[in-house]
């Protein structure tokens, strides 16, 4: 969520290289379907908070945001989230966006939509945890509650955890290759090589998050206390989300992480860290994007995927800077 959110805004900013709105969501529809679904809820103030590549988001009240999808692909998401997350989010001991009440098309707008618990923080990608025990103790916690049997009929995600490793190798070879003038691509396919000759997971699927990147969460005062977007939750392998230690951990708080989460064995640690390098790589191609202006890309995003490659790796993969080429080294701002 973003601090000082404006009122009376008439549709909400582009990120650069965020896909564009198939739907404008600005004040007035907002109030619009508040009015004819949710009567009891529509004199509180509303106000614009943020905007991703998937959904708006309006603080509503205090305690409140109403969570709409801006392209027609988030629908799938938002009811997935709808029917799913009110079931796991008590047992959470971070704060989560859990829905309150649903919202159905009419009043102009075509998709299902959310009112969902408003969860205080700072953006992660841009405001990274900087307290390395504390947030390493909040990430293991949390994960030790999320990562509990799944039911039943769960949702698998055939591009997250609930699929083997080596079905994203085309994938994750294809980054490399986007990102390869920027890093040394061979230690980079030993980590996701090791993770593929491990033994696959034991026991039954679990809930995962299967979206746990420094965009999805929230910090304060350096660590964690937030985590967001549970849009591609699943049943899956848990080394999918123990990637998360690299992605959002500062340096040197890995181990603190896995010795508060437990019962890690060496074939799922490598599949962790297996799954850390491809999400930071397609970070990296992703961050790459956005500075260079293209569709789709995250500006913010190149910074952490250097940090997280750097920490999964004995010495940096990066190539030696070049004049007028290599990772440029700025400072990313709001």
């Amino acid at each position: 969520m973003m601090s000082n959110p404006h009122t009376h805004r008439t549709e909400y900013p582009a990120t650069p290289g965020q896909p564009p709105a198939e739907m404008e969501v600005d004040e007035q529809l907002v109030r619009r379907l508040l009015l004819d679904q949710h009567p009891d809820l529509a004199h509180l103030p509303l106000q614009w908070a943020d905007a991703g590549w998937d959904n708006v988001l309006w603080r509503l009240g205090d305690e409140l945001a109403v969570r709409l999808p801006r392209r027609q692909t988030a629908v799938a998401l938002t009811l997935k989230e709808q029917r799913w997350l009110p079931l796991l989010a008590d047992q959470l001991p971070l704060p989560v966006p859990r829905p309150v009440r649903m919202g159905r098309p009419g009043g102009g707008f075509p998709w299902p939509w959310t009112v969902v618990r408003f969860v205080a923080g700072e953006p992660g990608d841009r405001h990274p945890l900087t307290d390395g025990p504390g947030a390493a103790k909040q990430l293991a916690t949390f994960l030790q509650a999320l990562h509990v049997p799944a039911p039943p009929g769960a949702p698998v995600n055939p591009v997250r955890g609930s699929a083997p490793l080596g079905a994203r190798t085309a994938d994750f070879h294809r980054r490399v290759t986007a990102v390869g003038a920027e890093v040394d691509p061979g230690p980079l396919r030993a980590l996701w090589q090791a993770g593929l000759d491990a033994a696959g997971p034991q026991g039954p699927p679990v809930w995962l998050h299967a979206d746990l990147h420094p965009a999805n969460t929230l910090s304060g005062r350096g660590t964690l206390v937030g985590v967001l977007d549970f849009g591609d939750m699943c049943a899956g392998d848990r080394s999918n989300d123990l990637a998360a230690a690299w992605l959002l951990l500062p340096e040197g708080a890995a181990d603190t992480f896995f010795d508060a989460y437990g019962d890690v064995d060496d074939d799922t640690m490598r599949r962790a860290r297996a799954w850390a390098v491809h999400l930071a790589v397609m970070l990296l191609d992703i961050g790459l994007a956005g500075q260079r202006g293209d569709p789709g890309g995250k500006p913010t995003w190149a910074p952490l995927a250097r940090a997280a490659l750097g920490r999964l790796m004995p010495l940096p993969p990066f190539l030696p800077y070049r004049e007028g080429g290599g990772l440029p080294q700025t400072t990313e701002t709001c």
